[in-house]
């Protein structure tokens, strides 16, 4: 059986989000038909409401509702250290930690060459006009530990070098709470690299 067009738009739609396949987009798009229409108008609502009223900030490249955002705007944060991270989601997750009370800057992306994305398809040129202050006195680089993500890192290094700053990379390895014995080779290469002093 063939769905009509504006069925098939929506589940076409819905398959363009990571990580959701058609049948997902399928089953999306009839839960969004049976159900009730004050939960479709909100639904409605919310999205439209993200794209008038969500923005960039300025500042840190964060996504916000306030221009700056809430962590530029709040004075007691640590002015001298930025932590920089590929995306939303990432600063999100150190924030949820809790433990980190300087900037961040997100840089929307990791540099990708066979994706087609080179460091000016990401926030680096934003990155380094803040620095021209003489402000930050260290750079976090919490980007992943794929090959993108050390790939960024390793540019931003280069990058950054001229800005006699101090320049860290979050730490890799052995999760808390992780057994040895399962862990890979590569997480376990990276956890005995970076040892520290007990």
């Amino acid at each position: 059986m063939r769905y009509a067009q504006p069925i098939l738009r929506l589940i076409r739609a819905f398959s363009r989000l990571p990580g959701i396949g058609e049948k997902t987009a399928s089953r999306l798009t009839l839960f969004l038909l049976n159900a009730k229409d004050d939960y479709v108008d909100e639904f409605i609502r919310s999205i439209e409401e993200v794209r008038e009223k969500v923005k960039i900030c300025p500042v840190c490249m964060t996504f916000s509702d306030k221009v700056p955002c809430g962590i530029c705007l709040d004075a007691s944060r640590d002015d001298a250290t930025i932590c920089v991270v590929g995306d939303y989601k990432d600063m999100v997750a150190i924030e949820a930690a809790g433990s980190y009370r300087g900037r961040y800057h997100i840089l929307h992306g990791h540099i990708a060459p066979l994706k087609g994305i080179g460091p000016d398809e990401i926030k680096i040129k934003e990155l380094t006009e803040r620095l021209l202050s003489g402000a930050v006195k260290e750079v976090i680089l919490a980007t992943a530990f794929d090959s993108e993500g050390e790939a960024t890192a390793f540019y931003i290094k280069k990058v950054l070098e001229p800005f006699n700053l101090k320049l860290t990379r979050i730490a890799s390895g052995i999760p808390v709470g992780g057994c040895i014995e399962y862990m890979d080779p590569s997480t376990l290469a990276r956890a005995m690299d970076g040892r520290n002093d007990i």
